[in-house]
This record gives structure tokens, C-alpha cells and sequence, in this order.
């Protein structure tokens, strides 16, 4: 039976905090609703004290960033960049358009159709995420889609020029100098100066994942995203250094991001415990990731290999690590996740940065229902029917006598007409 070795404390004030970020950004979203332009550069001068002659950059400020960059950091992200396109290539390739012939003169088929607008949002602040443009644009340029947009917020003024390079580099139409609340509403709202979107993705801070929330219906979403996640699972063939290692390698996200350790070694679960004490007394983030680990650490200890996958798949974490003796048993056994990253030699860090997968996943439990982002999120599987006029009577005449059990006489009216028009055609001939 599991039973929590350590558990999250701060859980039930959440909730209060939610409903003070959702008022704040239903009256921001009204505001740029309204006020379009005015607001946003309103809004840009309240919270990031940035009030440029136009928020989006000109083809000479984006090659100014991209050649303040050194060669090394253009060179990471090209080599980023060229394995999340060969993935994300490969995964497009697996999304076929389909006909067949289901009865004589009945053809009906799906395409995979791109959206035609996306509108990406890449964070900044303390995390500039440079990775976030590649996730996010260049998935979307793969799928085909024919426009997409990025904002991403200024760092004291300026702009991080990494981040621009990635964008530029990933692919963007356009790029806007614009952050939070304000560029997500300006995006899928539009502006007079900013088309709106179709579809808005990339991660967030709570404000951000709000706004995507209440915008939901009005433009389509990657997904509802709430603090990152990890859950190590560890056997006794793991060790307490790198389990420590990776809980705080994305505890250190944000103070509200939640890292479990499910086990069935109590060895693993105290050393894991020391370890995080002695690295959250060294670690850069240590501010951070200590307060996320104080608040929302947990350590769970199970009896078996078989409760460990049933308690994984009920926390339904974005990132699962499985430091185990043989990983693969949890990709066979395990439902619910984001993304599995099997055996020692990987971690989430790769996932996040550079490997080829895409880091935008579900969270609170989404992937119960959902996986992440990636190129067919940006593709609608649209279906189409092709049928003869012999096969419109054949069909017609059964549709008619549906549609009046359903009390639809319009629709009945519609099978009629063909029943009427083509089955006197086929008793002529």
C-alpha cells in the first residue's frame, strides 16, 4: 500500500490565488477588447515599463539580435532546432489523408488540413525560454501552417536576443517585444495593428494560462497548462544524487511546481531527501526550487513495481522519469503521462531543450486525457463525402426514414428530394 514518505502542504491556497489571477485577466482581455492598441501598450507600460514606437521588430532589429549572438549560441540552437524539425517531420508523415469507397458510389475521405494563423507565446522574465520557439514555431512551420506570429515579453527594455534568433530562425512571420496577458489578448483578439490568431500556443506564467483559458471557443489551444510537473520513479537500482537532481531540476520552475518521488526503496527515498538538502544549499535557483520543493515535494513509497504504475498513472504527471532496472515496463504498463523519459541515461532536461520532443504538456492532471503539443495539434482532420446519384436514392431512402423517427422533416425533406430526383433516374434507365 502507498504511503507518503513527505506531502505537499500549500495545495488548498492555490485556490485563492486562481481566483484572483482569473479576475485579473477577465478584466485585462475586456480592456484590450475594447481599447485594442491603446490598451496593450497601456498594459506593456505597466508591467513591463516598455513603450516602444511599435511592438513588433523590424527585419534590421531582428538581425541585430541574431547577430549579437556568439557562434556557439546560434549553432545550439540550429542543432536544437534541426531534431525537433526531423521529429516533428516524422510525426507529419504519420498523419495520412484517407478515402474509400464504404458502399457502391459512397466515397468518403479526411484531410489533414493546417490551421492558417498561430500565434506562439515564448516566456521571458528570469527564464528567458529560448527552447519555447522552437516548440512552438517551428512545429507549426512543419505542419504548414501559412502565418505564424510570436511575442515574447522584453527583458528590462530590450530584447533577449537569443530568444529573437530562435524565433527568426524557427521561422516567424512575425515578431512582436510584447509579454504576458496583453500579448496573448492582442493575438487572439487582434489589434489595429496585429492580425488576430486562429490558434494560440506556448507556455506560461498563471496569468498567461488564464488568458488562453478564457479564450478558449473564441481561438483553439495547445492546452490548459498549470505549473510544470516531474514524478521520478525510482527502484533500488537508482541513487539519491540524481533523483534529487532532476525533482529540482524542474522544481525550479516556479515556487507551485509540483516534483514527486515514487519508489520502492526507502534507501532511495531518505538519500533522495539529504541530497535535495545538501543542493538547495548550492543550487543558482535554490529560492525558487526550495519553496516548490518545501510546498509541493512529495515522496511516495510503494510496495511493488505494479503500484508504482498504478499510482503514476494517477497522478498523471507532465514529466515522468523512470530510474529503474528495466524502464520499458513502465512505457508498457503506464496510460497516463506527458512524456516518459525511460532509464538513467535521459532526463527532462533534453526533453525541455534539445532532443527532438516537444516540451509543451499537459498538466493538473490533463494528460488522463491528453498528450502534448505537437504537429498534428496544428492540423484539423476534416472529413468530405463524394456520392453518385444512384447511391444518393440507395442512401436517401434510409436517411429519410431516420430523420422521421427523429421528428427532422427538413432533414427528411433533404433525402426526399434526392430519393425523388435520382431514384426516378435509375428506374428510367
Amino acid at each position: 500500500m502507498a504511503r507518503y514518505l513527505k506531502k505537499g502542504a500549500a495545495a488548498a491556497a492555490k485556490e485563492d490565488y486562481d481566483a484572483k489571477v482569473k479576475d485579473t485577466v477577465t478584466g485585462i482581455l475586456a480592456d484590450v477588447a475594447k481599447r485594442g492598441d491603446a490598451a496593450v501598450r497601456d498594459l506593456s507600460k505597466k508591467f513591463d515599463s516598455f513603450d516602444p514606437p511599435s511592438f513588433r521588430m523590424s527585419d534590421a532589429e531582428i538581425k541585430a539580435c541574431v547577430d549579437a549572438c556568439p557562434k556557439e549560441v546560434i549553432d545550439d540552437i540550429k542543432f536544437a532546432q534541426a531534431q525537433i524539425r526531423r521529429f516533428a517531420e516524422v510525426q507529419k508523415a504519420a498523419l495520412k489523408d484517407v478515402e474509400v469507397e464504404t458502399l457502391p458510389g459512397v466515397k468518403l475521405g479526411h484531410k489533414n488540413v493546417p490551421v492558417n494563423n498561430v500565434g506562439c507565446y515564448i516566456p521571458g522574465g528570469r527564464y528567458p525560454m529560448v527552447a519555447s520557439a522552437h516548440m512552438s514555431v517551428l512545429t507549426a512551420r512543419v505542419a504548414g501552417c501559412k502565418r505564424v506570429i510570436a511575442c515574447t515579453p522584453p527583458t528590462k527594455g530590450k530584447p533577449h536576443p537569443a530568444t529573437i534568433a530562435a524565433m527568426h530562425l524557427a521561422g516567424a512571420d512575425e515578431i512582436y517585444l510584447l509579454g504576458g496577458i496583453q500579448a496573448v489578448a492582442a493575438m487572439a483578439l487582434g489589434t489595429e495593428t496585429i492580425k488576430p490568431v486562429d490558434m494560440l500556443v506556448g507556455p506560461g506564467n498563471a496569468f498567461v494560462a488564464e488568458a488562453k483559458r478564457q479564450l478558449f471557443g473564441r481561438v483553439g489551444i495547445d492546452l490548459f497548462a498549470g505549473p510544470t510537473e516531474i514524478l521520478v520513479i525510482a527502484d533500488d537500482t537508482a541513487d539519491g544524487e540524481m533523483c534529487a537532481t532532476d525533482l529540482l531540476g524542474q522544481a525550479e520552475h516556479g515556487p507551485t511546481s509540483p516534483a514527486v518521488l515514487l519508489t520502492t526503496s526507502e534507501r532511495v527515498a531518505r538519500e533522495t531527501e539529504k541530497e535535495i538538502e545538501r543542493q538547495l544549499k548550492i543550487l543558482k535557483t535554490a529560492d525558487i526550487a526550495g519553496q516548490a520543493w518545501r510546498d509541493f515535494g512529495e515522496i511516495i513509497l510503494c510496495d511493488t513495481v505494479d503500484e508504482m504504475v498504478a499510482e503514476a498513472d494517477r497522478i498523471a504527471s507532465e514529466h515522468v522519469e523512470v530510474l529503474t532496472e528495466k524502464p520499458r515496463y513502465f512505457l508498457e504498463k503506464m496510460t497516463n503521462y506527458g512524456a516518459l523519459f525511460l532509464g538513467k541515461e535521459t532526463n527532462v532536461s533534453y526533453g525541455d531543450k534539445v532532443i527532438g520532443t516537444n516540451h509543451t504538456l499537459p498538466t493538473n492532471g490533463a494528460a488522463r486525457y491528453t498528450g502534448g503539443l505537437w504537429v498534428g495539434k496544428f492540423m484539423k482532420t476534416c472529413t468530405y463525402q463524394e456520392v453518385t446519384e444512384a447511391a444518393s436514392a440507395m442512401v436517401g431512402e434510409y436517411c429519410s426514414r431516420l430523420c422521421a423517427i427523429e421528428n427532422f422533416w427538413g432533414h427528411k425533406e433533404q433525402a426526399d428530394l434526392r430519393v425523388r430526383r435520382y431514384g426516378n433516374r435509375k428506374a428510367a434507365e
